[in-house]
């Protein structure tokens, strides 16, 4: 649980910060929870996201500062675990202790020996999901849509802890305040996890039927938190250390889970942990810094995937690192026609060495809006 040591406004405080120098951030001490056997080294994670956090980002998101990583979502069926897509997802060569995999399903039965099948294999500690909106997951009655079932919900997290802990693995639970606005029954599934034997559970501030529109509401994961004893888990558009602070002030959780604000930003664990520990804002990265940080992820996301498909799933990633920087729509424009490696490589050394010639450091990220204002003048 975070201690504030200054109740003055991190906001306000942000403001007035240049006018009066002598005054800090608010700062507090954010110790990570421990699942099962492992300490965990900080409090600020990274949420599982389906074709994101694959190996190489994960690996890049602990390096820069995260405390704890889940893979991708695993399925649970048996006829889907020798596909590419999921062998690709259960490779955890080099990857930094804990590693985590969640699996999706709706089978008890099947959901548990995706599990025994998953620590054969590495996991060390499994996650359930029942928190993926997507509707290709929900329509199979996966995912989020596990909420409208609690019977079955309970069923399957009873199976999948009877499964892993023979073996001395944890089981966490990620999960929606409920299905939609009328039904937030995130208290009594959390509960249940617990009398079965959940270690952590993890709650997005949304419901299944807000997708990720609208905003997070944290009231529900602070009931959650008041109702269980095994740590709770924050998640939903964590973007920043005020909003850390605001976000663990109104849960009491243990932890926060960051997700799309990571995305082309990994150093935004350091960045949050520096300004949560000093109360300073952290500098903006070299830029030459966050060339080379994204050259070895690119390193290692053509290892895994391959050239051809390495070079086509990195994209993206490319454009989330450029996002809203000079130049970068001409750049994505010219980078997305590229279908080799070493020439992705080299269009992504050449920007940022060119950008780092005017940006020692890493420039504000502009909106489109500005951008498109800056480029009428």
């Amino acid at each position: 649980m975070a201690v504030f040591t200054d109740t003055v406004s991190a906001r306000v405080l942000a403001i007035l910060l240049p006018y009066f120098s002598a005054y800090k951030l608010p700062t507090f001490t954010i110790s990570g929870p421990r699942i099962g056997a492992f300490q965990l080294p900080n409090a600020l994670f990274v949420a599982p996201m389906a074709g994101v956090t694959d190996r190489p980002f994960r690996s890049l998101c602990k390096r820069l500062g995260a405390g704890y990583a889940v893979s991708e979502m695993v399925t649970s069926r048996p006829d889907l675990r020798d596909s590419l897509k999921t062998s690709r997802r259960l490779d955890h060569t080099g990857e930094v202790s804990p590693i985590a995999v969640q699996i999706a399903g709706t089978e008890p039965g099947m959901m548990a020996e995706a599990a025994a099948y998953n620590i054969e294999r590495g996991a060390q500690i499994i996650d359930i999901n029942m928190g993926c909106p997507a509707k290709k997951v929900c329509n199979a009655w996966a995912g989020s849509a596990l909420m409208q079932d609690e019977d079955l919900a309970q069923r399957i997290v009873a199976a999948v802890v009877e499964a892993s802990s023979p073996h001395g693995v944890p089981v966490t639970l990620k999960m929606r305040t409920g299905w939609c606005q009328a039904e937030r029954n995130a208290v009594r599934i959390a509960r249940s996890a617990e009398a079965a034997g959940v270690a952590m559970v993890t709650v997005h501030g949304r419901t299944r039927e807000q997708g990720y529109a609208g905003q997070a509401e944290y009231d529900t994961i602070a009931a959650v938190k008041a109702a269980l004893r095994i740590p709770v888990c924050a998640n939903g558009d964590i973007d920043s250390a005020d909003k850390v602070r605001q976000v663990l002030a109104a849960t009491g959780a243990d932890a926060i889970m960051i997700g799309r604000a990571a995305q082309g930003r990994p150093w935004i664990f350091s960045e949050i942990a520096h300004e949560l520990a000093t109360g300073e804002i952290a500098p903006s990265p070299a830029t030459l810094q966050v060339r080379n940080w994204l050259v070895d992820h690119l390193h290692e996301h053509h290892d895994l995937y391959g050239e051809r498909a390495g070079v086509r799933s990195a994209r993206k990633h490319i454009g989330w690192y450029v996002h809203g920087l000079p130049g970068a729509d001409a750049f994505r424009a010219r980078m997305n026609r590229i279908d080799a490696g070493a020439d992705q490589l080299g269009a992504v050394s050449g920007y940022f060495d060119l950008l780092a010639q005017t940006h020692e450091r890493l420039p504000a990220r502009l909106t489109r809006e500005a951008r498109e204002a800056a480029a009428a003048l």
